[in-house]
């Protein structure tokens, strides 16, 4: 028989699992922010005890190592004051004539379907440092985005 046809095990097959990227940049996180990641924590230190199928115990494994340097690293940002776009703001705005409204927040818990946008975001950096009743340019287009009204998020 052909060697070419030999298979002694899919274990070389198996594509290498690397480390889940971190972000780069600070780690900024809201008070919120930093719960949602202890809590990961939490449930994955839990799974990594309860898991004995060896890929599932490594995936484990891998996702609780970033969680574990997100917590290492976040720095929790104060609750923002006034009427100024910061971190952690929650903002209405008005973009090609719909109102809207975001929560800036940083990477790991930011969620766009639930309008939480992550602080590098194009529409977040756009906003940052806007006052209610300014015009923000945004997406190439002056004047796009017109800030309604901001408050802690």
């Amino acid at each position: 028989m052909s060697v070419a046809f030999r298979r002694d095990g899919d274990e070389e097959h198996l594509e290498p699992k690397f480390e889940v990227p971190i972000p780069p940049g600070p780690n900024l996180v809201t008070v919120h922010g930093r719960q949602l990641i202890v809590g990961k924590i939490a449930e994955l230190e839990a799974q990594v005890a309860a898991l004995t199928e060896e890929t599932a115990l490594t995936s484990a494994k891998r996702d609780l190592r970033y969680w574990q340097a997100r917590v290492d690293t976040a720095q929790v940002q104060p609750v923002p004051e006034g009427g100024i776009v910061r971190f952690g703001s929650r903002v209405r705005f008005m973009l090609g004539g719909k109102a809207r409204e975001i929560v800036i927040v940083g990477h790991d818990e930011a969620d766009p379907a639930h309008d939480r946008l992550a602080f590098v975001a194009p529409l977040a950096k756009a906003l940052l440092g806007a006052e209610v009743g300014d015009f923000v340019d945004f997406n190439g287009r002056e004047e796009a985005i017109e800030v309604l009204e901001v408050s802690a998020g």
